[in-house]
């Protein structure tokens, strides 16, 4: 009986749906700090276009993670909901199909911020880059979703 319980309650921890992370991204050059006020220590220059995790909002400002897993925060105003994601591989290729045997589009090395035009399917993500070219990625290559 006890077992039967056990097992019971682990499936239903299982099922249990995950909630997404919020991700969104620098609007402009932001400034991180390590406290959320401007008279906090400044830690870096976030460049646009950055995708940044939201882990909580306080008044003005945020407290993200980046790519590195680095936690600061930004002032709310410089975000943008704009989706975007980071290369997190040395080099992307971008396809015109979500297939691994469809033609290359283009290529992206890493860091290179794409915008996200269409979210997970099957894993695999639209995108486009700043140039206006548009594909398919692989969404475990890129950071940001």
């Amino acid at each position: 009986m006890r077992r039967a319980r056990f097992a019971a309650a682990l499936l239903a921890a299982i099922a249990l749906p995950v909630a997404a992370a919020e991700f969104k991204s620098a609007a402009a050059p932001a400034i991180s700090y390590d406290s959320p006020s401007e008279r906090g220590r400044k830690v870096s220059i976030i460049r646009p276009g950055t995708p940044l995790e939201v882990i909580v909002g306080l008044d003005q400002w945020l407290k993200v993670r980046d790519v590195t897993g680095a936690i600061n925060w930004v002032e709310r105003r410089l975000l943008a909901d704009r989706r975007t994601v980071l290369v997190s591989v040395p080099r992307l290729v971008v396809r015109t199909e979500p297939a691994n045997d469809a033609p290359a589009r283009f290529e992206a090395v890493k860091d290179v911020v794409l915008e996200l035009v269409e979210a997970p399917r099957f894993g695999w993500i639209q995108v486009r880059h700043p140039d206006g070219d548009a594909g398919y990625a692989r969404a475990i290559e890129v950071w940001g979703l």
